[in-house]
């Protein structure tokens, strides 16, 4: 199975899986530790939401950039270049746009709308992703592009791209150009793109795992039978390896 359709089959697990599988039980043998999740930044807060639950999972690519005010002295970069950086990005993209705009207007600034949406679209971006609001909401909606945002706002003032490409923080997620983005109506989480087929493969395994489990929990007529089927460990340090589920 190739990227493409690796990350095709991604979009049919919800994002707490994902998460499950990079980091959320980092002593489990099915997690791949990446990142100690409490600290490492990997995951969305709830500062983020989506507009666009019906739509299910999206993922791909992050390309970033940073937006705020105007500065007179600097005008390096535009939204062209943000264009340019989702050309050049392997597809599907996600844009993970971090905004940096003073407190007393952050939550003003409506600052994605459907012409850079359409624009974007063209250049094989599925989403965006960003800690202050957007806007044109059901004009973007028929366009199959997500959207996971601090909040919606009906207009913007000026505004200006700082820098493309570069670390940015998002609702409490640290993301670097390159890695992978999947994200749906529980949040968003990122992992590094050179393992994607680990992710995919333990995926595949807490996906059948929790399976299983849910349909015995499910089933249980006592405390008793739901603590064997949670092996003897309490939920908050459950174990997928545990084989006294199927005992």
């Amino acid at each position: 199975m190739n990227k493409d359709e690796i990350l095709e089959q991604l979009k049919s697990v919800d994002t707490p899986t994902i998460t499950n599988a990079v980091a959320t039980y980092p002593n489990d043998h099915y997690s791949l530790a990446f990142y100690i999740p409490l600290t490492e930044n990997c995951y969305t807060d709830n500062t983020i939401k989506c507009m666009y639950p019906e739509m299910g999972a999206t993922v791909g690519y992050a390309v970033t950039c940073v937006y705020g005010l105007p500065d007179p002295n600097y005008s390096g970069v535009t939204f062209m270049d943000v264009i340019d950086a989702l050309e050049a990005s392997p597809k599907p993209s996600i844009l993970v746009f971090e905004q940096r705009f003073p407190d007393e207007i952050s939550s003003k600034v409506g600052l994605s709308g459907e012409n850079m949406t359409a624009a974007m679209i063209a250049m094989g971006c599925v989403g965006a992703i960003s800690n202050g609001p957007s806007r044109d909401i059901d004009a973007i909606r028929p366009m199959n592009f997500q959207y996971m945002l601090g909040g919606v706002s009906a207009g913007h003032g000026a505004m200006a791209v700082h820098a493309v490409n570069v670390p940015v923080s998002v609702g409490g997620m640290d993301v670097a150009p390159g890695e992978i983005i999947h994200m749906d109506e529980n949040g968003a989480c990122k992992f590094p793109s050179d393992k994607l087929e680990m992710v995919h493969e333990n995926v595949e395994k807490i996906r059948s795992s929790d399976s299983d489990r849910v349909e015995k929990l499910l089933n249980a007529k006592s405390a008793a039978e739901i603590r064997a089927i949670f092996g003897g460990h309490s939920y908050s340090c459950l174990l997928y390896t545990s084989d006294a589920a199927d005992e």
